[in-house]
């Protein structure tokens, strides 16, 4: 990717993973798990080590987001260097970092969603995910577009059947709760 992009867009987005950090530890979020390690994979959904290694359950939406990021950035901003589109990927990516580490949005996941021992990320958690989305946007980038929504099909089919749990059914538990979601998310 990096032959695509210049420099200084490379240098941009990584200020912008560095400014995120920087947001999450003023607010407060812990460095890393408070378990005191830095894992590769976690894989307990209902555990206070969710979130907050390199990679988890969740770690696929936020591939998805980049797919996503790529192909809305592509339909409206088609002309714009890749780099240019990188940039604001990275960009909305850490704006949600920063948002879903709030007091607000925390509690709005404990009470809609089945995140009940949810207590935020844990900046690793934050600054991987931001990585993982880049993974995405790099993947939509060399796919043919049919391959980038057959990932995101699969990718929500597979998390879903697995943890009951996806970027999919968070969007709605976030935005609009089902109580029949969150039982069925309950009951696995």
């Amino acid at each position: 990717m990096t032959d695509m992009m210049s420099r200084r867009s490379l240098m941009l987005a990584v200020g912008i993973v560095m400014l995120v950090a920087v947001a999450l530890l003023t607010m407060g979020r812990a460095p890393i798990c408070e378990c005191g390690t830095i894992k590769l994979w976690h894989g307990a959904v209902v555990s206070s080590e969710n979130s907050q290694h390199i990679a988890d359950w969740y770690t696929p939406s936020h591939i998805l987001h980049g797919l996503v990021f790529y192909g809305f950035l592509w339909l409206i901003l088609r002309r714009a260097s890749l780099g240019s589109r990188l940039v604001i990927a990275t960009a909305i990516e850490g704006a949600w970092e920063i948002a879903e580490n709030t007091d607000a949005v925390i509690e709005r996941y404990r009470e809609a969603t089945i995140a009940l021992d949810y207590y935020g990320d844990s900046v690793v958690n934050s600054v991987a995910d931001i990585a993982w989305m880049w993974v995405g946007f790099a993947l939509a980038r060399v796919l043919p577009v049919w391959a980038s929504v057959a990932l995101f099909i699969c990718a929500e089919l597979v998390v879903g059947s697995l943890i009951r749990d996806g970027l999919t059914l968070n969007v709605i538990m976030l935005l609009a709760p089902q109580d029949w979601i969150k039982e069925w998310q309950m009951a696995g």
